[in-house]
């Protein structure tokens, strides 16, 4: 039975024959040692044409596609296909892994390529949107991702002239990237007119912003910049494949099979043209090509690779051919010489010289071919066409011998008799046809056994039998030459067959996996003499396995190296080599064979190393030659550590579970106990399934962990403290070798590894998200500065860790089966080990992956199951404990020879300075010297050896140890049955600590008088501990059965105990001796009570669902309660001893009457009155609100009332002990609630007077005793408890602008909606009617009148070229806050408005703009480092966080020279609400306004996030850095305040604890200041500011402010602290205030704005200044002596501002808006100089032709006409109930047009005084009118319409013209109008949802802007009756442009919005004409 272990020889892969060309390009290149690198299949090839040799890289795991070259040409990247692709960086000299990138793109890596330096990679993935990502290779780390394009990328290039410049293109688009911080952005390149917009192939960058691209047409494309500037046409006569630029410029090559080359400036120099060449032929294809010096390499589509000399360019040297397009399975072997002949679809057939490794003859069929054979002589070749025919060749010349088509199938198999008579054909239709050699192959015979296609043949030694495979799998044997089948069975039993190619029989019977009936494997070939079998499968596998191998699942070797399906291989005729063909990758592999013998001296052959899980040593089936596992360890793989509901999902849960119940609870809750308990000791120790989990820290105390705890032991003082930060079971705990610093793994469906120090028991990182289920194995570096971990998903994955940042450095999958340890390297800090089932891994890493090499165990020893590893003394040399108490010494990767140290497995062991320490399942702990030569001494665990004052009782001898530590002169051991010893090095014993063992702890007595307590467990023990300070464990006593429940009677002598077999007893108390025992249930004794007073009655419950009475004293059952549906979980006597209270499982609440157990009912008020001797229910009125909101998932599993009544403890199924007020009515009661035990928490007691609570957790088999702290008693502590977790019903307070802020809901651009309620066909999309007189082009009718009227008659006129922002008017100020900030000593001041960043200087008021913003911003702040002078980062609304250019981003910026530092794109969908820099401004804080609010904290220079979680399910509106920390913030919003500390990767938060102020309830919060000694102010929607310390109120400033504090400011210089809120002015208040440092004085200021209520949202304070903005846009500079205030800028407070006039001849303009006012700018003193309020909101405006009167429309259907000069009312009239929409002047000053929403214009007749009566009106207008223009000659006026329709109409009467003719001889006075054939390509394509909502043309009449609901301004020219004109866009605004209008001469464009309320002036630039 040989083939129970994989064969002991070995194959190494020596050639490969072929190249990638086919779908691949620019993937062949010289590297510095002038060697080539290309790759093919999944191999990296690196070939040295000089030695004519190849080394191979094969760290992939399927096909290669993409490669690029290092600057330096040392280093090669490839990426792959497959469903998890990654990237390798490899050594072209070592061809070793240098750096491993995964983990982000899907499908495949469609290109790669390296910047100029060398740092960094660019990768561009196969998946829908082809992500584009950029890479820290060397880390392994992503630093940037972005979708690509919605269709093919082909190239991609940094540009090497420009950092952090690339350009990719591909199918119809070019892009050129910007990558800054962590955001990827993509400016599409414009073809615009210079050349068609077509695929482009490849690209090359060059100086000057030049970018040179091959097209598919053969054009090369030259851009600069993102603009097509020329083409240079015909450069090839098709597609453009490859461009290599170097030093002397630049080649390309392309599908005309032409490379060509040219200079830097991309002139020709010279052309080859390949196909004209000795060895060229039509068709052949450039792929790729490479130019060095006077070297040129070529790649092609039919995998050749040319080298060409350049001045011997006629000569091209043909270094590598392979087969090409199409399938390759043809495959035969010469039978003498050392050749192998192949042939594929691709019509060829090759012959190849396995000893030169070159091609040695080529010819081409008219088919493709199949199969091929040589025969014995070696003088005929036979090929088996697809067509069914066959041709014989003569190898010598490859003339043709004979052809035959017989068949119409493809013939699949062939084959020549070993006498060389016969030829056996196979085809597809199932038949085998037999040909006579010598007969000129005549046909002889016919088998026609099958029923399917023939796939294997082979023939018997004498040439008399012939045996088949088909496709049924069906083997059949024929006598030859006739074909007859052969059925009986002994006739072929003794025949020897001369080959075995076939995949089914008896003696190949073990290459089938055991339970597979599938034919994926296809072809093997059997070596006799060497007694091996070579296969070939479906999965691009070659193994190789023993010969013969009769058992299925047999043992081997595999080999990867093929893509997808190998489709043959064969051995070589002298069995030297093995030849292996590739179905699709066309590749011909050769492989060494290295017999056994040779082994030896190839050790250096050993595993080779590769990140597929290629197992090339072992097969995973028949495990059956390993030993049996100890069952120890059976038991613990067997573990799971799955959870039904993971701590971490509980938030969500609660969530969910609140919807439903959001009607149910209206009751206000009782408050949480007054009374806390803080944990004190716990007994227990988890050895039973973790290891190496126990050490001494440098001072000698003892630190492991139990349960959900870390514990430190101070065994001098048997005193412990606790480390809490964890939420579920711990399961591994490493020690830093530095410091006192410890790492604790733990369960969780995202589990985490908390590093804590062991001081002062905080953390310092906790690392999380790429582990699943739980963390099982750490360890630290020996520098202390890395971390590797294992964890329990499927694959174990292995990470390696930066612990202090918290950063993943790599990541690989482990083993499928458990791993129980890693170990890092000390010496070589890259380096670690993982041992565990069946498992020995040596790993080191490779940037983001890790390379892991099995243990090579060769003959020494089988692979073994590793409990433990440690290194020795050299990085070489490890040792590694197995399940058979061997000890395993490796060096390298070699196992060197083995020890045996204990029976039973070795669970652990430590090295020493001078040697090492073991210990095992046989209770030995050994020593032995350094190499493990002789073991110097054995301890042996017994409990004879125990030291006299030795606390607590050893259980058994010799329990099996699972944890050693040596420190202090002393042994630490932990052993399985949760003991923790102490071995001093002369042997005595003492023991420290110590639990119950494995089963679950369910039992729990407390004494009634004494601190003892009682437990019992399902380990089959009875425990009595001590509670006192000695905490120890003072008597054991083992039973026959486990327990579940145990009792003292009153009087403390009698211990009752309940067991699981359905029986109980009566111990005595001191001794445990037996007194009594009944045996009267079946199932399980769940609870037992004496009753009170004497202790006259036992009750005894049971599972059976009944309640046995006994009378104590004549031990008989006196009563048996019934009644229960289910089983029972808790009673409870009253205190007369007359009552029984009973819970059962269903959930009943019983009572039955002693001692009879008679059924009593009794109504629910009456049952709390009643005395209860104790109270353990968890049901009833009395613990209503015990019951959580989640109560679905979770039980309360216990309780116990203090016996004061008072306070009621739980502890429920996730392992939470709560205290509640009791009685706790009404639902979900308030609670304090604490963590430690894992799962369920399975009791919980008081002792007898309360001073403690002790609970027992089941599964984690922990006792924990907590003591009670009163109220009032305890020290002012934070809390170590979570409050309750419901939210507090009351509401936060309400405020109109908080509500309003609360409820915004930002859009982003590209999402915006039509402003106006529109309706019918888009302009664009109308069909044009055709005008009444199309003219004839040339006519002699008088010229076409000007559209419009100009008024620079004479000038020449010049279009507008571009338009230059110049001021804005406004300030954002509605929904955002602390917006405003000094710079520069408070000359300048910064804020922002829309999409737009502005630095305002307050002495001229000139500003200046950010504009890098996509849309609007929501936050600003200012860095206050001076490192980092005037930085300014601002965050912005998006939509979906998909890292797009439209996902929101903060940017970070230079507010002097608008310098972008960096762009974070983030996870925030929906926008950005708050940003805050930290003390040292490296670290910058964002909140999003997703659901979740998730807060995130960046590296800002570098792009990178550190640290992201959920903040809170409801807005957060501000959250900033404390003024002195990098790790430390507050966020404050609705109803939450938390503090948060950065630890690590981690963010750890606290709920803001109201508890100690009496009455204080938790208010929506808004702003948040500082000050010193960790105190922090923040301020309420009900005006009071809350002063908080650490996390816990300590006071309140009631009403700082009469409404809500929005803005709080932390002076850093002097720590004085402003408040801004919103209120009215009064003579002591003021809405800005200035406080002292503990905000206990004030001082108040009044902003003089007039306003009835002043709301400040924005406060900061300067030298001297302060410095506010307001919500209603204005930003006012306040003196701190004189209180003098200064408006700095003004703004509409509400839009949309709809109307905007300009003055006739100044540089003045109008605007009106919703708020009611109607505002006078001066553009020249950028200022306000005039305010009017109407009352009512404004809808639009308008001055009259002279400038002195101006006339306003009004939302309620009023209009007003005013004087300019006296701003008096010169008349107002309402005639319409709808808003007035626009409102004209006649050029003649004559008449007043109005037009309504009620689909009306009205005239008005001005020359009739201010009576203004209506004169007429015009009828049948469709809809609302939207603009209206009148005709120069004030005869007509033209009416733009909600129905997309403009109609013109005569004035005054109002009739409406419909002659086309007439209209288009019109000359217009003003063009507002969007709608027109003149303005037909205003409308954009992307106009589904959004409108263009305004427009005017210039006073000029050639240029026309719009405004649109995108808040796009655009530039057209004018006309443009085109549809989709050009033109030019400006962004400003937010979404929707309101109006637009020219100023007087054409100097300014203003423009008004909708959303943002603010006005933009632009400057208009025009083009300059020079004279010719």
């Amino acid at each position: 039975m040989a083939a129970r272990s994989a064969p002991s020889c070995h194959l190494r892969l020596e050639w490969v024959y072929g190249y990638r060309g086919h779908q691949c390009r620019n993937n062949l290149y010289y590297t510095a040692a002038k060697e080539i690198v290309y790759f093919v299949a999944g191999v990296g090839v690196v070939y040295s044409p000089r030695e004519h040799r190849q080394k191979f890289y094969r760290g992939h795991s399927d096909d290669i596609i993409s490669l690029a070259l290092h600057p330096e040409r040392v280093l090669v990247a490839t990426g792959q296909v497959g469903k998890e692709p990654y990237i390798c960086v490899w050594d072209s000299y070592t061809v070793q892994t240098i750096s491993v990138l995964k983990d982000v793109h899907t499908h495949g890596i469609a290109c790669l390529a390296f910047d100029l330096d060398g740092q960094r990679l660019v990768s561009v993935g196969l998946d829908s949107k082809n992500a584009v990502c950029v890479w820290d290779w060397k880390r392994g780390k992503m630093l940037s991702m972005a979708p690509g394009h919605t269709d093919r990328i082909f190239d991609i290039s940094w540009d090497l002239y420009q950092p952090n410049k690339l350009v990719s293109c591909g199918v119809k688009h070019i892009k050129f990237w910007s990558l800054c911080g962590n955001a990827l952005t993509p400016k599409r390149g414009v073809f615009g007119k210079t050349g068609d917009l077509q695929t482009i192939l490849c690209l090359a960058c060059a100086r000057d912003e030049l970018t040179y691209s091959g097209a598919l047409n053969g054009d090369i494309y030259v851009w600069k910049g993102i603009n097509l500037i020329r083409t240079i046409q015909g450069a090839h006569t098709a597609g453009i494949f490859s461009m290599n630029a170097c030093e002397e410029g630049f080649a390309t090559g392309g599908r005309d099979g032409c490379i060509r080359l040219w200079d830097l400036t991309f002139k020709p120099i010279t052309v080859i043209d390949l196909r004209e060449t000795d060895q060229g032929y039509k068709g052949l294809s450039v792929r790729s090509v490479c130019w060095r010096g006077d070297h040129i390499l070529v790649g092609t589509q039919d995998s050749e690779i040319f080298e060409i000399v350049v001045h011997e360019r006629k000569k091209p040297f043909l270094i590598m051919q392979g087969h090409c397009e199409g399938e390759l399975w043809a495959l035969a072997i010469h039978p003498t010489k050392p050749l192998a002949v192949t042939g594929s679809d691709d019509r060829s057939v090759r012959i190849w010289s396995l000893v030169d490794h070159a091609l040695i003859a080529r010819c081409n069929m008219e088919e493709p071919i199949r199969c091929a054979a040589v025969n014995v002589d070696g003088i005929h070749l036979a090929l088996g066409m697809k067509d069914g025919s066959f041709t014989v060749l003569r190898v010598r010349d490859m003339t043709e011998v004979v052809h035959i088509k017989d068949r119409k199938e493809a013939i699949h198999e062939l084959k020549y008799s070993p006498d060389g008579t016969y030829l056996a054909v196979g085809c597809n239709d199932s038949s085998v046809d037999i040909y006579g050699v010598s007969q000129r192959y005549k046909k002889m015979g016919e088998c026609v056994g099958s029923l399917s296609f023939i796939t294997h043949l082979d023939w018997s030694s004498d040439s008399r039998y012939l045996q088949t495979n088909d496709g049924n799998g069906k083997r059949l044997f024929y006598r030859m030459p006739g074909g007859k089948e052969v059925t009986n069975k002994d006739e072929t039993k003794g025949v020897h067959w001369a080959s075995w190619t076939c995949v089914s029989g008896l003696e190949v019977n073990g290459i089938w996996p055991k339970y597979s009936d599938i034919n994926d494997i296809n072809s093997v070939d059997g070596n006799y003499i060497g007694q091996v079998l070579v296969t070939a499968d479906d999965y691009g596998i070659v193994k190789l396995f023993r010969y013969p191998c009769l058992r299925k699942g047999a043992k081997f070797r595999k080999y990867i190296g093929h893509s997808a399906h190998v489709t043959n291989v064969r051995w070589s005729h002298d069995h030297q080599w093995v030849i292996s063909i590739g179905g699709a990758d066309h590749a011909v592999f050769q492989w060494r064979f290295i017999p056994e013998r040779k082994l030896k001296d190839a050790l250096h052959i050993a595993p080779q190393e590769s990140l597929a899980d290629s197992n090339s040593d072992e097969s995973d089936s028949d495990l059956s030659d390993v030993p049996e596992l100890d069952s120890e360890i059976e038991q613990e793989t067997q573990l799971t550590y799955r959870r039904q509901v993971y701590k971490e999902d509980l938030p969500q849960l609660k969530e969910q579970y609140k919807e439903k119940q959001k009607s149910g609870t209206s009751k206000r809750r009782e408050r949480a106990p007054g009374n806390s308990i803080r944990l004190h000791f716990v007994h227990g120790y988890r050895g039973y399934d973790c290891r190496s989990n126990l050490f001494y820290t440098q001072i000698g105390e003892i630190v492991y962990h139990v349960a959900a705890v870390g514990v430190i032991y101070n065994r001098q003082q048997n005193t412990q403290r606790f480390y809490l930060g964890h939420d579920d079971d711990i399961l591994c705990l490493a020690i830093h070798p530095l410091k006192d610093y410890v790492a604790t793994g733990q369960v969780g469906r995202d589990p985490s590894i908390h590093i804590w120090d062991t001081e002062t028991i905080k953390p310092l990182s906790i690392l999380k998200g790429y582990h699943q289920y739980g963390v099982c194995a750490v360890d630290f570096s020996a520098d202390g500065k890395r971390l590797a971990s294992v964890g329990i998903d499927e694959s174990h994955t292995v990470v390696l860790w930066d612990w202090k940042k918290g950063e993943k450095l790599s990541i690989a999958r482990g083993s499928k089966d458990k791993i129980f340890v890693v170990k890092m390297n000390p010496y070589v800090p890259d380096k670690l080990i993982t041992a565990g089932i069946k498992h020995m891994k040596f790993w080191r890493r490779a940037g983001g992956g890790l390379v892991g090499r099995k243990g090579y165990i060769g003959t020494l020893g089988k692979n073994e199951t590793m409990m433990c590893a440690v290194y020795g003394w050299t990085e070489e040399m490890a040792f590694s404990g197995t399940s058979t108490g061997d000890v395993c010494i490796w060096r390298d990767i070699f196992l060197v020879k083995t020890v045996k140290a204990h029976d039973g497995p070795v669970f652990s062991m430590h090295a020493l300075e001078k040697g090492f320490v073991t210990g095992g399942k046989d209770g030995v702990v050994a020593l032995w010297d350094d190499s493990f030569e002789r073991c110097l001494k054995t301890y042996a665990i017994k409990r004879a050896a125990l030291a006299p004052g030795s606390k607590g009782l050893l259980l058994e001898d010799n329990p099996s140890i699972r944890a050693i530590s040596l420190g202090h002169g002393h042994i630490l051991v932990g052993t399985k049955n949760g003991e923790i010893l102490e071995v001093d090095k002369s042997g005595p014993i003492t023991l420290l600590v110590q639990g119950h063992m494995e089963g679950e702890v369910w039992g729990l007595a407390i004494h009634p008088y004494l601190p003892i307590c009682a437990t019992v467990s399902d380990d089959k023990t009875l425990r009595i501990w001590d509670l006192s300070p000695s905490h120890c464990m003072l008597a054991v006593r083992k039973l026959k059965k486990g327990g579940r429940c145990c009792c003292f009677s009153p009087d403390g002598k009698a211990l009752a105990v309940g067991l699981c077999d359905g029986s109980f007893l009566m111990a005595n108390a001191d001794t445990l001796e037996d007194l009594v025992s009944f045996h009267h249930r079946k199932d399980i004794i769940s609870d037992i009570r004496f009753s009170p007073g004497s202790g006259k009655y036992l009750a005894v419950a049971s599972h059976d669902s009944f309640v046995d009475i006994y009378n104590v004293m004549s031990s008989k059952r006196v009563g048996i309660c019934k009644g229960a549906t289910s089983y029972i979980t808790h009673i409870d006597w009253d205190i007369r001893g007359k009552l029984l209270q009973v819970n059962t499982g269903a959930k009943e609440q019983l009572f039955f009457e002693a001692p009879r157990g008679k059924r009593q009912t009794i109504p629910r008020m009456e049952v709390e009155k009643i005395g209860w001797a104790s109270w353990t229910s968890v049901l009833g009125l009395c613990c209503e609100g015990i019951w959580p909101v989640i109560g679905e998932v979770t039980d309360i599993t216990a309780s116990c009332l203090t016996h004061d009544k008072m306070v009621l403890a739980t502890g429920d199924d996730l392992g939470f002990v709560k205290l509640f007020r009791y009685p706790a009515k009404g639902k979900f009661g308030k609670f304090k609630r604490y963590v430690a035990h894992s799962t369920q928490v399975t009791n919980v007691r008081w002792t007898c007077d309360d001073s403690m609570l002790v609970t027992l957790g089941g599964a984690d088999m922990s006792l924990m005793v907590w003591t009670n702290e009163m109220e009032g008693s305890r020290e002012k502590r934070p809390c170590d408890s979570e409050e309750s977790d419901t939210g507090s019903e009351e509401d936060g307070g309400y405020d109109s602008d908080v509500t309003r802020e609360n409820e915004i809901s930002y859009t982003i651009r590209a999402l915006s909606t039509n402003i106006r309620p529109m309706f019918g066909i888009k302009p664009h999309l109308q069909q044009k009617e055709p005008s009444i007189d199309e003219r004839p082009p040339v006519s002699r009718a008088p010229p076409q009148p000007e559209k419009l009227q100009t008024n620079n008659v004479g000038k020449k006129k010049r279009p507008i070229e571009d338009l230059m922002l110049e001021l804005v008017f406004g300030y954002r100020g509605r929904d955002c806050r602390n917006n405003v900030h000094y710079l520069n000593d408070g000359d300048d001041i910064i804020y922002h408005t829309a999409s737009i960043g502005i630095l305002h200087n307050v002495a001229t008021g000139t500003q200046s703009f950010y504009q890098e913003h996509n849309d609007d911003i929501l936050c600003l702040t200012v860095n206050q480092h001076p490192k980092f002078i005037n930085i300014v980062a601002t965050g912005q609304v998006g939509d979906s966080a998909d890292m797009s250019p439209t996902a929101p981003s903060v940017h970070i910026w230079d507010a002097v020279n608008k310098q972008t530092l960096a762009i974070l794109r983030c996870y925030h969908s929906k926008g950005v609400c708050s940003v805050s820099f930290s003390a040292t401004g490296k670290l910058l804080l964002s909140v999003g306004l997703d659901p979740e609010h998730t807060v995130t904290i960046w590296r800002w220079q570098e792009g990178a996030k550190i640290a992201s979680k959920a903040g809170h399910n409801q807005r957060i509106f501000v959250a900033e850095f404390r003024p002195d920390s990098d790790s430390q913030f507050v966020s404050v919003g609705v109803k939450h305040v938390k503090f948060w500390t950065l630890a690590g990767r981690a963010l750890l938060s606290k709920k803001g604890l109201l508890s100690t102020l009496e009455d204080a309830r938790m208010q929506t919060m808004l702003a948040v200041a500082f000050g010193a000694n960790n105190l922090t102010f923040t301020g309420t929607i009900s005006g009071d500011v809350c002063v908080w310390k650490d996390h816990i109120l300590c006071r309140v400033v009631a009403r700082a402010h009469n409404g809500p504090v929005f803005a709080m400011y932390t002076t850093l210089r002097d720590g004085l602290i402003v408040t801004g809120g919103k209120e009215r002015p009064s003579k002591e208040g003021g809405a800005v205030k200035l406080w002292d440092q503990e905000l206990r004085r004030c001082r108040a200021f009044r902003l003089e704005t007039g306003q009835v209520t002043d709301c400040v949202r924005s406060v900061c304070r300067g030298r001297g200044k302060i410095l506010v903005g307001t919500r209603n846009a204005e930003i006012i500079e306040v003196g701190e002596k004189n209180a003098a205030c200064n408006i700095l800028v003004n703004g509409h407070v509400d839009g949309p501002i709809w109307g905007l006039a300009t003055h006739p001849s100044r540089d003045f303009f109008l605007s009106a808006a919703e708020d009611g006012t109607v505002r006078l700018w001066d553009i020249a003193d950028k200022k306000m100089l005039n305010k009017v309020n109407l009352g009512h909101a404004a809808r639009t405006v308008c001055y009259s032709p002279e400038g002195d009167m101006v006339a306003i429309g009004m939302k309620n259907g009023e209009f007003i006409i005013l004087l300019v000069s006296s701003l008096k009312i010169w008349g107002k009239k309402r005639d319409r109930r709808c808003a007035i929409h626009d409102i004209r002047f006649s050029p003649d000053c004559r008449f007043l047009a109005v037009g309504s929403g009620e689909n009306s214009v009205d005239f008005y007749d001005l020359s009739l005084g201010p009576t203004l009566n209506r004169t007429s009106y015009c009828k049948d207008i469709p809809s609302f009118v939207i603009q209206m223009d009148f005709s120069a000659d004030s005869r007509y006026l033209q009416v733009s319409t909600g129905c997309y329709k403009r109609h013109v109409y005569e004035v005054p009467s109002g009739r409406h013209l419909t002659d086309q003719a007439a209209i288009d001889r019109i000359t217009w006075a003003t063009w507002t109008s969007i709608l027109g054939s003149e303005v037909m390509g205003i409308w954009s394509r992307h106009a589904e949802k959004a409108d263009v909502n305004c427009a005017c043309v210039s006073h000029s009449g050639i240029s026309l802007v719009t405004g649109d609901d995108f808040g796009m301004v655009k530039l057209f020219d004018f006309p443009c009756p085109e549809k989709f004109a050009k033109h030019k866009r400006f962004l400003g605004h937010s979404p929707h442009v309101t109006n637009i209008r020219f100023t007087s001469g054409d100097r300014h464009v203003i423009s008004a919005g909708g959303d943002d309320c603010r006005l933009v002036t632009f400057s208009a630039q025009e083009q300059t004409v020079f004279a010719s």
